[in-house]
């Protein structure tokens, strides 16, 4: 009696082990391969299954995006220059099947391709192109990858380069030149406005000669603006033309006086003093 609860207990214990064996949970992320004595049944979806203890095998694969760095790669651009480019590469499975069967390690496989590819693509550039051209650059990097990863059952979903490390002797020409383009605006927004400005006091010009008065009204513009501060000295200038055309008629009338015969004119003694000053004054401005 005691020898047939054994067996009973023993046979339960291994309908117990044979069924833990035998049920496999697939997760809604995951998709299983199904392998009955090496030969593979095609995949399983998310959810229970059932296997054969012993004689079936379940690879459980991941079909979530998958982001993976790539190592910083020392790179000759085709203008030679060496840099030092690193990027990241997302991809995900689409066939589970084809990930498990027709490549051992599809992670690594990713991984070598992408730091070859990328070293390929770079290499094709000049250094401006790297620097300037990354979404090119990141479109033919995942191009590649996809032409040579679809037979594994992977899509390359993105490629980015996440960094470019130059030569310090790089960085300094490179900065050389950013600072003569600067200057190089900076004069030429210069010019520009200069241009601009002689323009207009051209223009300015032709108005003020054809209304004189619009001298006069700028200048008295200019002492209202002059004279807000009270600490002010205003030295206003006179037109030249007119003080030159007073001055002569000034000294036309004196010489006419200073002409004029004796008899005709008996002016006071003060009188004549004035007059010969005058002289004198006219004989040497003349």
């Amino acid at each position: 009696m005691k020898a047939l609860i054994i067996v009973i207990v023993i046979v339960v214990v291994l309908l117990i082990i044979g069924a833990a064996m035998s049920v496999r949970v697939v997760k809604q992320y995951e998709q299983g391969v199904l392998f009955r004595l090496g030969k593979a049944l095609g995949a399983r979806t998310p959810g229970l299954r059932v296997i054969i203890p012993f004689i079936d095998v379940l690879h459980r694969v991941s079909l979530r995006i998958v982001t993976m760095p790539i190592q910083s790669q020392g790179i000759i651009t085709q203008d030679n220059v060496s840099v030092d480019v690193s990027a990241v590469a997302y991809f995900r499975v689409v066939d589970a099947v084809k990930s498990v069967v027709a490549i051992e390690n599809v992670y690594s496989a990713i991984d070598q391709i992408a730091q070859t590819t990328l070293r390929k693509v770079v290499g094709q550039h000049t250094l401006d192109q790297t620097l300037s051209e990354t979404d090119k650059i990141n479109l033919d990097i995942r191009k590649i990858l996809d032409v040579s990863t679809v037979e594994w059952g992977v899509e390359v979903t993105l490629v980015e380069l996440k960094d470019i490390q130059l030569p310090d002797t790089m960085k300094r020409a490179m900065a050389k030149q950013a600072e003569a383009e600067r200057e190089k605006r900076a004069k030429i927004i210069n010019a520009e406005g200069e241009s601009l400005a002689a323009a207009a006091l051209g223009d300015a010009s032709d108005i003020m000669m054809a209304h004189p008065l619009a001298l006069q009204l700028r200048n008295l513009q200019s002492l209202v603006e002059i004279g807000v501060d009270k600490n002010t000295t205003v030295v206003f200038p006179a037109p030249l033309m007119t003080t030159i055309a007073e001055l002569g008629a000034f000294l036309a009338r004196e010489t006419a006086a200073a002409s004029t015969p004796p008899a005709a004119v008996s002016p006071t003694p003060r009188a004549t003093v004035a007059g010969q000053a005058g002289v004198n004054g006219a004989t040497q401005l003349g």
